[in-house]
């Protein structure tokens, strides 16, 4: 569906997030990325008419999210994100779609592509959601080539600076990316499990000793994440 939208947002990883989401999911066009509200009132009074939606960011410096959207039209279409709960009852004063929680994933982007599309009248053009995570996939850029990626054959992403390894059985993918930005787009299987990795956990063969074993790769586990990565795990003791 043709859609023309915005995002307002002073966070430039979550801008840098959303606007990734967009071009690889949608047929929505991304008028323009604002971040601060200022910049975002003086865009809107000059494209009033070619902005279907925004997805506006609640914690911002100087203008909130809901200081702005109380100077907005009151059709002003919304999809609030922020990483804080607190604010949903207040968000839908306004004429809002959807309430984001951040990190947004993409499982929970597509459910909202679904609300944002039916909102205009007409069923999203994406298939419906795949039951189960392994059924979904990216597309990595390697040089000029975009390679699709299905997720379950994923082993581990193995974080070098500003890049990130994709390792599977048969290839080993180096993408331009930090490992935190991927590890906002991935649900469990995958867990963070140390600074430097992020685990398919449906491809490990043991835990032993701190260490995951996939394969021939033993990958540590660091205090930092061992909670989370032992919440996972032990869903599946028997």
């Amino acid at each position: 569906m043709n859609l023309s939208c915005i995002i307002i947002d002073d966070e430039p990883n979550a801008v840098k997030l959303l606007e990734m989401l967009i071009g690889q999911t949608t047929q929505w066009q991304l008028l323009t990325k604002c971040y601060n509200g200022l910049e975002a009132l003086a865009f809107l009074k000059e494209n009033k008419h070619k902005v279907d939606f925004i997805f506006l960011d609640i914690n911002m410096p100087h203008l909130s999210g809901m200081e702005l959207a109380g100077l907005l039209p009151s059709d002003t279409k919304i999809v609030f994100t922020t990483a804080y709960s607190e604010f949903a009852a207040e968000s839908y004063t306004f004429k809002t779609i959807d309430y984001l929680l951040k990190p947004i994933t993409l499982k929970r982007f597509l459910a909202a592509q679904q609300k944002i599309e039916a909102s205009f009248g007409k069923a999203p053009v994406a298939a419906p959601l795949p039951a189960q995570t392994d059924q979904e996939y990216f597309f990595v850029k390697s040089g000029k080539v975009l390679r699709k990626i299905l997720l379950e054959h994923i082993l581990y992403f193995e974080g070098e600076k500003e890049y990130v390894r994709v390792v599977t059985h048969t290839d080993q993918l180096l993408i331009y990316r930090r490992l935190k930005d991927i590890e906002e787009q991935l649900t469990v299987p995958f867990v963070r499990v140390h600074n430097s990795y992020i685990v398919n956990t449906k491809q490990l063969n043991k835990i032993q000793d701190n260490h995951i074993y996939i394969g021939d790769k033993h990958i540590p586990v660091s205090e930092k994440f061992k909670d989370g990565f032992m919440a996972v795990i032990n869903q599946r003791i028997f």
